[in-house]
């Protein structure tokens, strides 16, 4: 199996359980008190949405699928609206990668390896729209 398809099943086992989408946030706003502060007046369970959406649109587009939406990601997030913090997706990519450890019951180094490659060349398209 490729790296993708193991990401595309792993993610499928997190979204069983929508506390998955809960940690991950938690883990976010923990990294930093800059990050917890933009969330402050936001509907979580809105963003929660959008987090799952977004995920999947990352591993959809290292599937080999337009990344048309991703542009559309990086525009939104870019300094001009949003303004996310480049460094921020490291940050993300962490605490995503600590929400799958904790729900997904196959997770492993290599698995985490396999997320990161996949999801690699789409956070940086989002990030280099900055």
């Amino acid at each position: 199996m490729n790296a993708t398809d193991s990401v595309f099943q792993s993610y499928g086992r997190c979204c069983r359980n929508e506390q998955f989408f809960k940690d991950f946030y938690s883990f976010f706003m923990d990294s930093s008190d800059e990050i917890r502060q933009r969330f402050v007046n936001t509907d979580m369970a809105a963003q929660r949405h959008l987090l799952r959406n977004g995920i999947m649109q990352l591993i959809l587009v290292a599937r080999g699928m337009s990344d048309r939406k991703l542009r559309a990601l990086g525009e939104s997030h870019n300094r001009h609206n949003f303004n996310i913090n480049p460094a921020w997706y490291t940050l993300w990519l962490n605490a995503l990668m600590k929400a799958v450890n904790k729900h997904d019951p196959e997770y492993d180094r290599d698995l985490d390896a396999q997320w990161r490659e996949v999801l690699h060349p789409g956070i940086e398209l989002i990030r280099g729209a900055y």
